[in-house]
């Protein structure tokens, strides 16, 4: 899915290509960062998911409003007015991947992690009937003892 905000002054869209968008002022927290001073810190997340857009308001000082009313949480559709405080967006969203030409969200950071492979003896098999052998007799069990 293509997933962009344009902004409604002007300017280079905005991408929207992670399953979740950090969208604020601090730089070093935010995929998508706004320097302005009426923006917060972390002002909301945007979640792409199956097709469509969600909003989430952080906590935010001015508010996230879609289509002029301040919202804490709801679906954006293509479309609709996205603001943070004061600057607005309107929401495009279609078939398709995202320019290849333009940044992926901007300040966007991935850290990839390699885990090294347990090896295979840590992993035992289940055994049900040594589990009940040392079960306790007491009338309280866990739901894991049940089964």
């Amino acid at each position: 899915m293509r997933a962009q905000l344009v902004p409604t002054k002007g300017g280079r869209p905005i991408q929207i290509v992670r399953d979740v968008t950090l969208v604020g002022r601090q730089e070093d927290l935010c995929d998508v960062c706004l320097d302005r001073s009426s923006i917060s810190k972390l002002h909301c997340m945007i979640v792409r998911t199956d097709g469509l857009l969600f909003i989430r308001d952080l906590g935010s000082t001015n508010g996230t409003k879609v289509n002029g009313q301040r919202v804490i949480r709801g679906a954006l559709l293509p479309g609709d007015e996205l603001s943070f405080a004061g600057e607005r967006f309107r929401v495009e969203m279609g078939p398709g991947e995202p320019d290849s030409d333009q940044e992926e969200v901007h300040g966007a950071r991935t850290e990839v992690i390699e885990l090294p492979e347990a090896p295979e003896e840590r992993f035992a098999t289940y055994d049900p009937q040594q589990r009940m052998q040392t079960a306790s007799d007491s009338d309280v069990r866990r739901i894991s003892d049940q089964f």
